[in-house]
């Protein structure tokens, strides 16, 4: 082939060279030639599907437009449950901030997180009942049945602040939009006739409801499929490392449990966790869980939490505090 004729391949470089220099001289990125409300919706979307907080941190610090608009409401509004779900080893003044202004935006989820937080955590009654009354009122099945569990237990005030009937309400609410602990907690209720006219055979068919969608709930997690308890779990898990942690300090300190280094005490001494070790909620007031009827040694903020640690752990070790109590009054009997 001559030296001058043209290469067949010539057409499409010169065809790729235009593109490349097109856009009359302008060398900015993409990005800053987007609409902001083109880039708040994909900002949106990202805290929409988030699997975690580092993936809306992640975006906030790609730019200074993006972090500015990071912190849009319309974007902390869409928050998603694992967006605002902060862990323990991870909390901060900044991740209280981020959930302060995701909460403000409207976000249900996290109302729902800082609530409980702020309620069995931080001491503040008055604020996480709001913000979990906020969430409820949204139609937040866990903040429903939250609320259900402090109306059971009169928790935040005294013994003749339970009502029944009012947590009774609230938790057959979070049960008709499919909540698992509220159906299983609604199904005991009307076995026992708590709150509402005794139905056994109606609670029985809600426990049954309950233990079939536990099992529906585990396969979808398996499978990568999440669901409204997403919330609930990460809650439950920073509360009981945050309790976790604060025993041992005061371990480390060599404090009594609910005393400070420097002798006082905020109170909490007397304070019984629950005994689902998943839980995590504390007494707010002395005696304000049930405990088992048989050893005494476990305590309950709800029949739910009762009724999964009596499958996970405490059958066995309940028959054994009743054989070593029968033990020990033999014991005293033959002497």
């Amino acid at each position: 082939m001559a030296s001058g004729a043209a290469s067949p391949r010539s057409p499409p470089a010169a065809k790729k060279r235009a593109v490349v220099v097109a856009g009359d001289g302008d060398d900015s990125d993409v990005f800053d030639r987007l609409p902001d409300d083109i880039v708040l919706v994909v900002l949106s979307r990202l805290a929409a599907n988030a699997a975690s907080p580092a993936d809306v941190a992640s975006a906030a610090l790609t730019c200074r437009r993006f972090r500015e608009l990071a912190a849009h409401p319309a974007v902390l509004s869409r928050a998603s449950a694992a967006a605002v779900a902060v862990r323990w080893g991870a909390w901060s003044e900044a991740a209280h901030r981020f959930l302060r202004r995701c909460a403000a935006a409207g976000s249900l989820h996290a109302c729902y997180f800082l609530g409980m937080v702020r309620f069995y955590c931080l001491g503040s009654r008055a604020t996480g009942a709001a913000l979990l009354g906020r969430a409820a009122g949204g139609g937040h099945a866990p903040a429903l049945y939250a609320l259900a569990v402090v109306q059971f237990n009169g928790s935040g005030g005294g013994k003749a602040d339970k009502d029944a009937r009012a947590g009774v309400a609230l938790c057959a609410r979070a049960a008709w939009l499919g909540h698992t602990p509220a159906l299983r907690e609604l199904g005991h209720w009307l076995q026992d006739g708590y709150g509402a006219r005794r139905d056994a055979p109606a609670g029985r068919r809600l426990l049954l409801h309950a233990a079939a969608r536990e099992h529906l709930s585990w396969k979808k997690h398996n499978h990568g499929h999440h669901d409204g308890s997403a919330a609930e779990d990460a809650v439950s898990r920073f509360m009981v490392a945050w309790w976790d942690s604060h025993r041992a300090k005061a371990a480390a300190r060599g404090c009594l449990p609910g005393e400070h280094g420097d002798g006082e005490h905020d109170g909490g001494e007397d304070l019984r966790l629950c005994s689902h070790a998943r839980c995590g909620r504390r007494e707010t007031r002395r005696h304000e869980f049930r405990r088992c009827s048989v050893c005494g040694a476990a305590s309950y903020c709800s029949r739910a939490c009762q009724a999964l640690d009596w499958k996970r752990a405490h059958r066995a070790q309940c028959a054994a505090a009743r054989w070593l109590a029968a033990a020990a009054a033999a014991d005293g009997v033959a002497h």
